[in-house]
This record gives structure tokens, sequence and C-alpha cells, in this order.
């Protein structure tokens, strides 16, 4: 028995509108589509009225071959015309489904950008990896398969069943009697199939998220001895899923089971009907006037009667597969964008930047407001050091000049307009992002384009090569997730040298030389003393009396709430 919900999903019909809205930069697409695929269903009705007169016509006149040739001729056009419409169907559909669906990817990472990495920080990144990837791929299948094959639904039935009833109009009757049995067990069946999709899709964000953080672990789980433990782990919510994974492929199966019993139950009350027509057994309504040639063409068509709405129910799971996946990606895009929204800029060739804060109030969910009323005059090529108590409120106000985080009230603009312009800001903080690779891969995330003379002449300055060269790869020595395999203050000097790589004017640190020991630490001044000397904007937040030195000017984040000016080194 097949479970049916007792209310419908109040959302569902707005996941299929937030769908079909993408679908209107693509409607040229889909449209072409579905003109391939009316194309192949004429054809098709072509092709069986072919067969049955080439068939008639040797059988009951016993015409010769030759003289069936301009028919056979037409035959084999419209084969040729079911291959090109079933081939622009296709090919139609992928591109639409293809555009959005990169148009989709490329809104969901713009958005993610600017919403920020603070507001993300609660946010697992395997999910939202997922999003991007997997679940935005769902999406495909909506476009590229089942809005085509909703039109031909429509269309094709209905032009087949007047070609039936031309010929016999009772056995038109009996293949429309089937026909609304097919969408409406569909739909039955297919009731749970989007809230089956969107639990698929959670476990598969949560194995996603499960088998990154093993990943990142696996260095301590192996240090204590429990990496075992943890492959062990991974396959069993692994296997847990594969068995998730079975359950829409079983209401598929059961789906396709009931369309197809319909559908056979269908074709054989035609077949005896016209088989007992052509014998004799029926005399009544048109019967006693069936021919080989309608019954034959009546024969070839009824299956094709029904092959759309077959195509329907197989797309039909695209469909709920798409909505389940709607569901997570439009939450993502409806979440408020907490970074300044900029549009996507060229960098500019400029040495340093000018900052300016006016009357800004910022602030986070849960903390309330941590800077009020901050005003903040900063020249091109000025060094801030941004000193007050932990709490006060100077990584938020680096974070607001990076244009991670979008302020209450008050303006922030760097060289006039809105921050967060790629390539105007670099961001260092107190626990550098590192990934898997060589340490000339992390450095070249500043800047990927950059020459080998550019990479190293970074890596010199910051410090990079003092370790890198004691190593028997150099730059090109290999690092784990998170920087392992490196200091702490060796990774600050990666980060300070993908900074310098970047060339941006405007530089922020935020705490530096936090949880550094005294050698490190040493090191670590040394290359943001480089780093001071190359004329850009640089603003560091720090507790340090040697970063203090460095600074022309020492701003004062009083209390939490107000930026002190007036200090100076």
């Amino acid at each position: 028995m097949v479970a049916i919900p007792r209310q419908a999903d109040p959302t569902q019909g707005e996941h299929a509108r937030w769908l079909n809205a993408r679908a209107r930069p693509v409607a040229g697409w889909l449209a072409l589509s579905a003109v391939g695929g009316l194309v192949s269903g004429l054809a098709i009705i072509a092709q069986a009225g072919l067969i049955a007169t080439i068939v008639s016509a040797a059988v009951i006149d016993g015409t010769g071959l030759l003289a069936l040739t301009t028919a056979f001729g037409a035959l084999a056009g419209a084969i040729l015309a079911r291959a090109v419409g079933d081939w622009t169907r296709l090919a139609a559909g992928d591109a639409a489904g293809k555009r959005v669906c990169r148009r989709l990817r490329m809104d969901l990472v713009d958005h993610i950008a600017a919403i920020g990495p603070v507001r993300l920080s609660g946010d697992h990144s395997a999910a939202l990896a997922n999003q991007a990837l997997e679940q935005v791929d769902a999406v495909d299948g909506y476009f590229s398969r089942f809005l085509p094959q909703l039109v031909l639904a429509v269309l094709l039935p209905v032009v087949m069943l007047g070609v039936a009833f031309s010929l016999d109009w009772v056995a038109g009757l009996i293949l429309l009697a089937a026909l609304p049995l097919i969408p409406t067990f569909m739909a039955l069946v297919g009731a749970g199939a989007e809230d089956r999709n969107r639990r698929q899709l959670d476990a598969m964000e949560r194995l996603s998220g499960h088998f990154l953080d093993r990943v990142r672990g696996l260095a301590t789980l192996r240090l204590f001895g429990r990496g075992d433990d943890a492959v062990t782990e991974v396959a069993r919510t692994a296997d847990a899923y594969r068995k998730r994974s079975m359950s829409p492929l079983r209401l598929a199966f059961l789906s396709s089971a009931v369309l197809e019993f319909f559908a056979s139950v269908a074709l054989a009350a035609a077949a005896i009907y016209i088989g007992f027509s052509l014998l004799g057994y029926f005399s009544f309504g048109p019967a006693s006037e069936m021919t080989l040639f309608a019954g034959l063409f009546l024969l070839l068509l009824a299956p094709e009667l029904y092959q759309p709405l077959r195509l329907l129910a197989q797309h039909y799971h695209d469909r709920a597969g798409a909505l389940a996946a709607a569901a997570s990606v439009a939450a993502t895009l409806a979440r408020p964008a907490q970074a300044v929204p900029v549009p996507r800029q060229a960098r500019r060739n400029m040495r340093a930047a000018a900052v300016t804060l006016e009357s800004v109030t910022a602030g986070h969910p849960g903390r309330g407001r941590v800077i009020e009323e901050a005003n903040l005059q900063i020249k091109p090529g000025e060094r801030i050091a941004l000193v007050g108590p932990s709490g006060a409120g100077k990584s938020t106000l680096l974070q607001v000049m990076a244009g991670f985080i979008a302020p209450e009230s008050g303006r922030v603009t760097v060289d006039g307009e809105p921050p967060g312009v790629p390539g105007r800001a670099a961001w260092i903080g107190q626990r550098p992002f590192l990934q898997h690779g060589t340490i000339a891969d992390n450095i070249l995330l500043g800047r990927p384009w950059a020459s080998r003379i550019e990479l190293e002449e970074a890596a010199r300055r910051a410090g990079v090569l003092e370790f890198a060269s004691q190593r028997p790869a150099g730059l090109d020595s290999a690092i784990g997730e998170r920087g392992r395999g490196l200091s702490g203050g060796q990774a600050q000097r990666v980060a300070i040298a993908r900074a310098l790589l970047a060339d941006t004017p405007l530089l922020l640190l935020d705490e530096p030389t936090a949880h550094l020991d005294a050698a490190a630490e040493r090191r670590v001044l040394e290359a943001l003393k480089r780093l001071a000397s190359t004329g850009r904007t640089l603003v560091i937040a720090t507790h340090h009396p040697a970063v203090r030195t460095m600074a022309h000017r020492v701003v004062i984040v009083r209390e939490g709430h107000t930026v002190d000016a007036s200090a100076r080194a």
C-alpha cells in the first residue's frame, strides 16, 4: 500500500513557482525542446500511418514493392524527422538545464560570498559545497526533461486521440478511458516523493560534513589510535545513506509499475476490440467497417499514445528532486546578505587605499551592537593600529572595512566605494586559511596567475623561504588541511606572503601575532615590518607593543562602542 500524506506541503507550490521563475531566461530553449518533441510525435503518427498503408496495400490490394517506393521514401523521411525531433528535444532541453544550473550556481556562490564568512561561521563548508554542486545539479532534470515533457504530455495525446477517433470512435473511447488514470495514479504514488528526496538531500549534507570532519581530523585520530574507528563510522554512515537512497528508487519503480499496468490493460482491450472486429465477431458501431489499414494504424498508434505520459512519469521524479533541492537552495538565497553587496570589478592598479567610516554602527546576532557611531579617516598608505581590550570590537571593525559585515547604519567607503570589491583588500586573521596542497599553492591563492619569480619574491619578503628552503621540495613542499605540517608562525608568514602577492591596496590584519611563541612571534614581526614598508594601507588589530610602534597612528576602541582616533604613536 502506498502511503499518502494527509495534507499537501504548502511550500511545494512556492518551490515550483521559484523554479518556474528560473525558466524565463531559457524560455526559448524550452520552447525549442517542446517543438522538437512535437515534431517527433507527429512523425510517429506519420510513421504508423505509412506502415499501415504499406502493409494494407501489399496484403489486401496486392500492390508490388516498386509501386510502394514513394511510400517507403516517405516512411524513411518520417523516421529521419523523428530522429531529428528527438535530438532537438534532448539537445535543447539539455542546453536549458545547463544554463539554469550555471546561472543558479553563480547566484548561489555570489550570495554566499555576500553573506560573508562571519555570518557563515555556523554553516558547515561541506553542506554549502553540497548545495552548490549536488543540489544545483538536481535542478537540471526539471528544466531539461520535465518541463518540455509536460507540454508534450498534454499536446501529443490529444493529437493522437483525434487520429484514433477519426479511424474508429469505439477504439478511441477505449484508449481514452485509461488516459486519465495514468496521471491520477502518478500523482498519488508520487505524492511523497518530494519529502523523501528532501530527506535524502539532508542526509547527503550530513554525510558530506561528517566525511570532511573526519578527513580534516585524520591526523589527530591516527595520533590517538582512532583511525580505524573513524573509517568504520564513515562506512556505517555511508551505508545508512545508501539504504535511505533506496526509498525514492522504490517509489519510482512502484510508480512505473502502476503506469505500465494501466497502459497494458488499455492496449490489451484495444487489441481485443480490433482483432474481433477484423474477424467479424463484433458488429456494433463502426466495428463492421474495420479495415486492415485502420486496425493496424490503431495498434501501432496505441502504445505511442501513452508514451508521453510514461516519460512524464519518469521525469516526475526529476521534479520531486528539483523541488527538494529548491527548498534548500532558495532558503540560502533568501538569507539576508550581511556583507556589503558590490559589483564584480577588476582590480585597480593602486598602491594604497583611503578608508572612511562615518557614524558606523555594527554588531553580531546574539551579541547586539559591538561598534556604535564609529568615525575614522584613514589616509592612503597610512598604518593604523587598533588597540583595546578583548571583545571591544576591533575584529568587528576590520570585518566592516573588509565588507564581511554590512553596518546597521552609517557609511563605509574604500576609495569612495563600498568595501568588498574583489582585489581591493586582503585579510589575515589569527588562524589563516590554509588548504591541502603545497606551500606555493597556498601563497598563489592571493594571485593565481602570478609568475614563479613573483611567488618567490613574496615568499622571501614574508620570511617563508627561511623555513621552506630547509625542506627537500622547498616551496613545493606539501602541507595538510589547515596548515598541518607548519607551525603557527610559519602559517602566519605564508598568509603574509599571500597578502604580498595579492598586491591589494588595503591590508587588514586581525591579531597576527596571537597564539605564537616568542621565536615565531619575532619572525612574524619581521615579516610585518617588511609588509609595512610596501606603502600599502595597513589596519592591524593588536595587543602587541611592537606592532603599535610600526603604526603611524594608534586608534583606541574604547568600551566596544566608540572609536577614539585622537591617540597617536
